[in-house]
């Protein structure tokens, strides 16, 4: 099946994935005008009422730069709705984003009808994140569009399936839309993402390490100098198993070989660690693939980099196939 046309817009075959903290109206201006999909959670327009200024803000400038370069206009942006039971800002979220009627919605950590219904009265789509077969399958019979298949080795709250299994058992049914996330730092991986037969690329942790990424000056760094051996997968933080940075963990005065599992008779893991430190403020989610990222640059230079990779696999896939190169 083929994407829906607002797709067409993308540069690359990529849809940068919504950052708790991180993925602001900055990040996902930069990473539309560079022709991927932005995104952000709601929850980080904070207090709520700033929701409705970030979507104005980020409406009002991509439309600006679509009138000054209709040769090149900006990918769609997403927005990320928890619709969790525990998210006390779901209806009204939904509501601001009824006004502004975003192309793409982005549902986590629960499945709601409800949700995908308004979402399609304003001929929205919506990508359901999942990470086994079964909330696939649960997803799409409530009405999702498309799945984000979490994989093992994906930043923050991830799955452990390797995204073979996963991508092969949803697409014995699945013909629709689908993102693979897990470890994509490269332009390589979203080949090889398509050739698993995901139709999208998922990618979060390489955008921490950017200019226009809203995080702490150190976080950035430490993605930079981390390895695939500097992540630590723990259900400890959100009571959710997610990847960690060790460096993190271990500035929070915890042992990371050495992580209690969440308690869920504590309200947070302060209360089990003593820790003061905060996740995702102090406790650092990335995903196993930020071996390649090498600096803190621009998103549009990073953009270009994978995009230079991408086509660069693919002249090198054709030749091991015996074709003439693109």
């Amino acid at each position: 099946m083929a994407l829906p046309p607002l797709f067409d817009r993308l540069r690359l075959p990529v849809v940068g994935a919504p950052m708790f903290i991180v993925s602001q109206p900055s990040l996902v201006i930069a990473q539309c005008k560079a022709g991927i999909v932005g995104s952000f959670p709601t929850l980080n327009a904070r207090p709520a009422d700033l929701l409705d200024e970030w979507l104005h803000e980020i409406t009002e400038e991509l439309d600006r730069h679509d009138s000054e370069h209709p040769e090149r206009p900006a990918a769609p942006f997403a927005c990320n709705l928890i619709v969790h039971r525990s998210n006390p800002r779901l209806e009204d979220d939904a509501e601001i984003l009824a006004k502004w009627k975003p192309a793409i919605v982005i549902t986590s950590l629960g499945v709601r009808a409800e949700v995908n219904d308004l979402v399609h009265s304003w001929g929205g789509i919506v990508l359901h994140d999942v990470i086994s077969d079964r909330f696939a399958r649960k997803a799409i019979e409530n009405g999702a569009d498309g799945l984000i298949a979490v994989c093992a080795g994906a930043g923050g709250h991830a799955g452990a399936l390797s995204p073979f299994a996963l991508v092969q058992e949803i697409r014995e049914w699945f013909d629709g839309p689908l993102a693979l996330s897990g470890a994509i730092a490269h332009g390589r991986s979203i080949l090889a993402a398509q050739a698993m037969g995901a139709d999208l690329a998922y990618i979060g942790s390489p955008w921490i390490a950017t200019a226009e990424a809203h995080a702490d000056e150190r976080y950035k760094q430490a993605v930079v100098e981390g390895r695939a051996a500097d992540i630590v997968y723990s259900n400890l933080f959100t009571g959710v198993h997610g990847n960690y940075l060790r460096s993190s963990i271990e500035a929070a005065g915890l042992d990371p070989d050495n992580l209690p599992q969440s308690d869920p008779s504590k309200m947070d893991f302060s209360q089990v660690t003593g820790s003061e430190a905060k996740a995702w403020r102090d406790i650092w989610g990335s995903g196993q693939g930020i071996g390649t990222v090498n600096a803190v640059e621009p998103v549009a230079e990073r953009v270009a980099r994978l995009a230079a990779e991408y086509d660069q696999a693919k002249d090198e896939l054709a030749t091991k196939a015996g074709l003439s190169p693109s």
